[in-house]
């Protein structure tokens, strides 16, 4: 699938916004102490992959009521679904000045990816976290995502790359009060 950027200005991918506040404190600290473990910007992109993939749960996985949307209240609650672990992972990466985009699948509902710009591409990354049957990894090599779209089943790759979260989904987890009524109201397309 051929990746298309909505912003064909490079520069839009490491901007801020409300939601990937990279400007935010909780995120440049959370970065800084990133980046002193890493080599390179390579190295620094997988550790923050994992980072948001390893330490902040799933709210549905780990049944946290709670509602993230803003990256640096993500990294500060320790919680998110899945548009908001990739609002987080793009703040970090921005952090550091690694062009990041925001995309998305479509399943039942619209899921949440991230891709980063390397060696003049871009590569999907799922944070989504991992568990019994998602195995999702960072890699430039071929896509380790955490799911895979049935076309059979009306399911898709959206192949749009956007510099700032899709409204449908920012208006979504903006109004919703708790996870089961944010669950409630889900986009199910684009």
């Amino acid at each position: 699938m051929e990746l298309i950027q909505k912003t064909p200005d490079l520069s839009a991918y490491l901007t801020v916004d409300e939601a990937i506040d990279h400007g935010h404190p909780v995120v440049r600290e959370v970065a800084a102490r990133l980046a002193r473990e890493a080599v390179d910007s390579y190295a620094y992109a997988r550790l923050a992959y994992e980072f948001v993939r390893d330490t902040i749960p799933h709210s549905q996985d780990s049944g946290d009521l709670r509602v993230t949307w803003r990256a640096s209240d993500v990294l500060e609650q320790g919680t998110g679904i899945c548009y908001a672990k990739a609002h987080a992972l793009a703040a970090l990466l921005r952090a550091e000045d690694i062009p990041t985009a925001l995309c998305y699948q479509r399943f039942d509902v619209v899921h949440g990816l991230v891709a980063v710009r390397f060696n003049g591409a871009w590569h999907r990354q799922d944070p989504r976290g991992n568990k019994p049957g998602v195995d999702a990894r960072f890699s430039l090599d071929g896509e380790r995502l955490a799911f895979t779209p049935d076309p059979e089943s009306n399911e898709m790759d959206y192949p749009v790359l956007y510099a700032e979260p899709h409204p449908a989904v920012l208006s979504v987890l903006k109004a919703a009060p708790d996870r089961p009524y944010l669950w409630k109201t889900l986009p199910i397309a684009l």
